[in-house]
């Protein structure tokens, strides 16, 4: 039971949403208002005769070939990937585009108006509410707010759990480290 581009036209339509059916290219082009994409598109594809469908947000950074922050950009891509559900990121070496995709084969199922809306919101809010403003970050600091979230967690962690001035005592153990140039 193959999806149809008319079939997710229709769920476009449902929801009031403009789009343009490109029959020829077997997609349909859609975007979205947001508050930290500038211009996000979204080019939804049916491949292996609407058994495959393919949801992608592109172009959401460009001209990252050759930025400083890469490899930070490329390490909270990842660490985006693994606390989120569905969302790939995807990264083109000869440009450097980076855009985000849900992707998945339909087989011989249909794809669902609830399936079809998960993964629109799922796209959409994932990536403007939480992975453009961390990104963004990242490319002009060089370093992650997550991590720095993470270690204040951590933080309070260990503060719960051990005697008190314990703190103290640690932060004198990193700085004596970080004299003798281990970090």
């Amino acid at each position: 039971m193959a999806t149809t581009l008319p079939q997710i036209a229709h769920y476009l339509d449902e929801r009031g949403w403009k789009y343009k059916l490109d029959e020829e290219n077997n997609c349909i082009i859609t975007g979205v208002k947001a508050k930290n994409v500038e211009n996000f598109w979204l080019v939804i594809n049916l491949m292996e005769n609407g058994e495959y469908f393919q949801m992608v947000a592109p172009q959401l950074l460009t001209g990252v070939k050759d930025h400083v922050y890469k490899g930070v950009l490329f390490q909270t891509l990842l660490a985006l990937s693994w606390e989120t559900k569905m969302v790939r990121w995807e990264y083109n070496q000869l440009d450097g585009e980076v855009r985000a995709s849900i992707e998945f084969p339909l087989e011989d199922g249909g794809l669902t108006q609830r399936q079809f809306d998960r993964c629109l919101n799922m796209l959409i809010q994932l990536v403007d509410e939480l992975a453009m403003p961390r990104l963004k970050t990242v490319l002009e600091t060089g370093e992650d707010p997550n991590q720095k979230e993470l270690g204040e967690r951590l933080l309070l962690s260990l503060q719960e759990i051990l005697p008190d001035g314990s703190l103290g005592l640690l932060e004198q153990a990193i700085a004596a480290r970080k004299q003798r140039g281990i970090s």
